[in-house]
């Protein structure tokens, strides 16, 4: 008897425990959904009344024949495009997928640039000697500011 308490006990005892669906199409597509019914959570998490429901019509869809894509395609177009997990790998939904490892890459290349910059001594000009003409130059100039004074 008292293994038996232990058990329900570890059992949770919230009564809404969600059951997985049986269908692989329907585990996924639930899997590619967020919930319109609790914001911020998968619907393959969402305790509510109405999240269990929808998750019945899917296994229900699913176990007609559609692929998970197409029960995802039927919920977003009911709900909405923001209850999709995941961008579409098409159209605008691939500037989600391209951009942020893009911006990534070139935010990195960015650094280590400017991490080479930083690392490298100022180059120091290297004063050559005046040319011999430049030399005389000076001579004639200084010889005639000597002479003005």
């Amino acid at each position: 008897m008292a293994v038996l308490a232990l058990m329900g006990f570890a059992g949770g005892g919230s009564g809404q425990e969600v059951a997985p669906p049986d269908n692989p199409e329907a585990t996924e597509a639930i899997g590619k959904i967020r919930s319109p019914f609790c914001p911020g959570l998968m619907l393959e998490i969402c305790p509510t009344a109405q999240a269990e429901a929808l998750r019945d019509s899917i296994q229900a869809m699913a176990e007609t024949g559609l692929t998970a894509d197409s029960v995802v395609e039927l919920v977003v177009a009911q709900y909405g495009e923001e209850y999709r997990a995941y961008p579409k790998r098409s159209g605008a939904g691939l500037v989600a997928w391209i951009v942020p490892p893009l911006a990534l890459v070139l935010g990195l290349g960015a650094v280590i640039l400017v991490l080479r910059h930083l690392r490298e001594p100022e180059s120091q000009t290297v004063h050559e000697g005046l040319s011999d003409q430049d030399e005389e130059r000076i001579r004639e100039a200084m010889a005639a500011m000597e002479e003005d004074v």
